[in-house]
């Protein structure tokens, strides 16, 4: 039974293999000319003045949040606008077709008045 994962086992070894020559390759062939700049952290453009560590505001994860799921929105869109031809076609589903994507965008738009009369989009 174990001979089965035996191809599972040699994919993984050549991958583990191609990545370390990949390391090996960029250590042995690139250049090493350390500079203090090249050192520096790099934060936008100028120099650090605060803590890495610092506490984030709520707002650019609500941001953050909100792009991810009106982006996911938009990924359920672009299949259901592929296919519009065949459910047009289809008699069976034409309807069914239709209001089901009424009611998926208009749970969009129903969340999009939500978050704007809440205020999550505005920025101050």
């Amino acid at each position: 039974m174990l001979e089965n994962y035996f191809p599972v086992l040699i994919f993984i070894l050549v991958g583990i293999a191609v990545g370390g020559v990949m390391l090996l390759a960029g250590r042995v062939l690139g250049r090493h000319n350390p500079e203090p700049e090249k050192l520096s952290p790099y934060e936008c453009g100028f120099e650090a003045f605060e803590d890495a560590r610092i506490k984030f505001d709520v707002r650019y994860y609500l941001i953050a949040i909100l792009f991810i799921l009106f982006d996911i929105e938009v990924a359920f869109l672009i299949p259901w606008a592929s296919i519009l031809k065949e459910i047009a076609g289809n008699e069976s589903i034409r309807l069914f077709g239709f209001f089901e994507m009424l009611v998926f965008l208009g749970v969009l738009i129903v969340g999009y008045i939500y978050v704007r009369k809440r205020g999550a989009l505005d920025w101050e």
